[in-house]
């Protein structure tokens, strides 16, 4: 798997949106991180990770956003994931990410979750 990872990112009012396109591996992990850091300094401390375009994620993408996921801890931010294929979801709850992070169907659940509106 080759396939980059392409990351659009949509700012709102108190959350950030990390839309994903491709195979989240060390590389593209890496891009997300690199993202998420920056919005952190920019002030956002909501964050939702929008995996409606990524089919497959391999372990070093995992620990990547483990690390991502201790940093939102140590901020005392909030992040959650929407849009997992069953697979991706399974393997999150197993690997212990759904204990803190919000794992979401879609979406408009997950920005309510995460703000209090749609």
């Amino acid at each position: 798997m080759t396939e980059a990872l392409k990351l659009t990112i949509d700012r709102r009012d108190a959350l950030a949106v990390i839309q994903t396109e491709g195979y989240i591996n060390n590389q593209g992990g890496e891009e997300i991180a690199r993202a998420a850091y920056e919005l952190l300094e920019s002030g956002y401390t909501l964050l939702l990770l929008d995996l409606t375009g990524t089919k497959i994620i391999n372990s070093i993408g995992i620990s990547i956003l483990i690390e991502i996921i201790e940093r939102m801890i140590e901020i005392e931010g909030r992040l959650a994931f929407c849009s997992l294929t069953p697979t991706i979801e399974k393997t999150f709850h197993i690997m212990g990410l759904a204990q803190y992070a919000g794992i979401f169907p879609d979406e408009p659940s997950a920005v309510l979750a995460l703000t209090g509106s749609a």
